[in-house]
Formats: structure tokens, sequence, C-alpha cells
């Protein structure tokens, strides 16, 4: 029959002091876990947050507004973030931005707050260091974006120039400008990013629902 085995005071105490070592690195990870998630629950959050204006118009309604015709137009029907249509005459003068997609024209309708964004036609031809030239002049229809002032922050300074011209006039103190092209639904990859971004959320709140409780 054997002995019982005997252990020291020595390896009791190195023991104990592991075990209390691995419970405080124990409580340490748990607390961490839980840290991190909150903190990519934040970020996915203000990222989700910075897309709503887009996600907002891409559920928006497909029938366009119709916001009127020169002489006849409708300001009543004025909402920022929504499609729309409109016809009108091209003010003289327009400003011009050149983007890696293109050169773009940013005219103003005659006798109106609208401010329409689109292509630059034949004729409209600009280089850089040389002044504008008039942009086309023929009345035209044209749907796309509608935007308030305030909710087209980019254009800020082309809207302004263009208030400065005198040809438009600004409805209850601003402009609405109509991005030519965009329309709802058209941008999936957006939905698929912020799908990505619920779900990266969703995820993280349960890691940290699963440290808590360990904790």
């Amino acid at each position: 029959m054997s002995e019982p085995s005997s252990i020291s005071p020595e390896q009791e105490e190195r023991e104990r002091r592991i075990a209390e070592l691995e419970a405080r690195l124990s409580r340490r990870r748990v607390g961490v876990k839980p840290l991190a998630a909150v903190m990519a629950i934040v970020v996915a959050g203000a990222l989700l947050w910075m897309q709503r204006r887009e996600l907002a118009y891409f559920f928006s309604p497909r029938a366009p507004l119709t916001l009127g015709t020169e002489g006849a137009y409708r300001y009543e029907a004025l909402v920022s973030n929504r499609y729309a249509q409109v016809h009108g005459i091209p003010t003289a003068r327009g400003a011009y931005e050149r983007t890696d997609n293109g050169l773009y024209v940013l005219v103003g309708l005659r006798e109106s707050p609208l401010v329409v964004r689109r292509g630059a036609l034949d004729g409209e031809e600009w280089a850089q260091g040389r002044p504008p030239p008039q942009p086309d002049q023929r009345p035209f229809a044209v749907r796309g974006r509608l935007l308030s002032e305030e909710d087209a922050p980019r254009y800020r300074e082309a809207l302004a120039l263009l208030k400065s011209m005198g040809e438009v006039q600004p409805h209850e103190g601003r402009l609405w400008l109509l991005v030519e092209g965009e329309q709802p639904g058209a941008d999936r990859g957006l939905v698929l990013v912020a799908l990505a971004l619920v779900a990266f959320m969703a995820l993280n709140a349960g890691l940290l629902v699963r440290g808590l409780r360990k904790g």
C-alpha cells in the first residue's frame, strides 16, 4: 500500500499564487472583450449614422415629385432628399465642376430657387485657367435627387456663387439643388455596406452580452 503524497508549504503557496494569477488574468480578459465590443458598436453605429440620408433616399418613393415648369413652379412640392422632375429655362451663367467622371455644370432655372447639376453638353467644354463658357440656353426637363441647400454642403460655394449672380430667386431664404440622374434604389452597394455594419453591430452586441455574463 503506497503512502499518501505530501505537498510542501512552498508548493502550496506557489499553486495558490498561480491560481490567483489565472483568476486575475481571466477577469481581465472578460473586461477587455466587452470594452472592445462597445467600441466596435460605437464605430459601426457612427458609420451607419453618416449614411442615413443616402439610405433614406434609397428607400424613398421612385415616383418623382413634379416641381412644375417655368412660370408655374410648385414650391409646396419641395421636399429634400426626394426624387423630383422639373422643366425650366437655364440662367445665363453657371458654375462648373470637374470630377473623375467628367465635367458637370451647375445652372439655375430662371425666376426660381432651383439649381440643376447636370453633365456638360456640347459647346460647354471648359479648360481650367480660362473663363467658363455660357451654359446651353435651351429650355430642358430633368429628373434627379432634390436637396435643400442645407443638405448639399458639398455645393455650398457653388450655390452661393449662383445666388450672388442674382438670376435665381431663393425661396424662404434657400436654394434647392436637383442632381440629375440619381434615382432611388440604384445604389445597391450602399445597402450591402449598411447590412454588413448592422451584422457587425449584432455580432459585437452578442459578444458584449456574453462577456458581461462571464464577468
